[in-house]
């Protein structure tokens, strides 16, 4: 989806999460949920439409993203929107202000191998104040290395993966790219491993 009217983009790892949360539509009505490196923010405003009390955030130091995050909520009638500046690895005011947690989102923030360890310290930090939060996450598989079970592991976090066809995301137009290589999208869900081994 472009709108070139703004320049906004929304990339297919947003379309395949935003596909995931209408799948769960029934059970977003009241949840409290924050979308890190929102963007344009798709998933984040299919939630709040869906009912839940949603915030938006990306980096303090894109300010052109925190302006797209405001523009979408402002086209779809979602004035009341907080979006917060919140920078990957940064423990800021805003961060240790948030409101509790139920639900984490993020669509492509695995994109760049020297965030991974700022984007999963800020997953950690945020599910260790809400230990029943979850972190719904695609990202798309850039090549044969791509891993973070090293970091998943020091961090005693836990991923469980999510098929695209048990939420009718596996459909060539939403999950797969006709670019050279067809990078796939997959899901996963990012929570705390506990101490028992689990």
């Amino acid at each position: 989806v472009l709108d070139s009217q703004y320049g906004m983009y929304v990339w297919p790892c947003a379309v395949v999460l935003a596909q995931y949360l209408w799948a769960q539509r029934g059970s977003l009505r009241g949840k409290r949920v924050l979308e890190v490196g929102a963007g344009v923010s798709l998933p984040g405003v299919l939630a709040a439409k869906c009912g839940a009390q949603v915030v938006l955030s990306d980096s303090e130091e894109l300010p052109q993203c925190l302006g797209n995050c405001r523009r979408s909520c402002l086209m779809n009638h979602l004035p009341h929107v907080p979006v917060l500046g919140l920078t990957w690895g940064r423990v800021s005011p805003e961060l240790l202000s948030l409101a509790p947690i139920d639900i984490i989102l993020g669509s492509d923030v695995f994109f760049d191998p020297k965030d991974f360890e700022d984007i999963l310290t800020m997953i950690y930090f945020l599910l260790e104040k809400n230990p029943h939060a979850q972190f719904w996450t695609t990202y798309q598989v850039r090549s044969a290395d791509w891993s973070i079970e090293a970091l998943l592991c020091k961090w005693n976090l836990k991923s469980t993966p999510i098929p695209l066809h048990s939420f009718g995301a596996d459909k060539e137009h939403l999950a797969s790219s006709s670019l050279p290589g067809r990078h796939t999208i997959e899901m996963m869900i990012i929570s705390l491993a506990h101490s028992d081994g689990t």
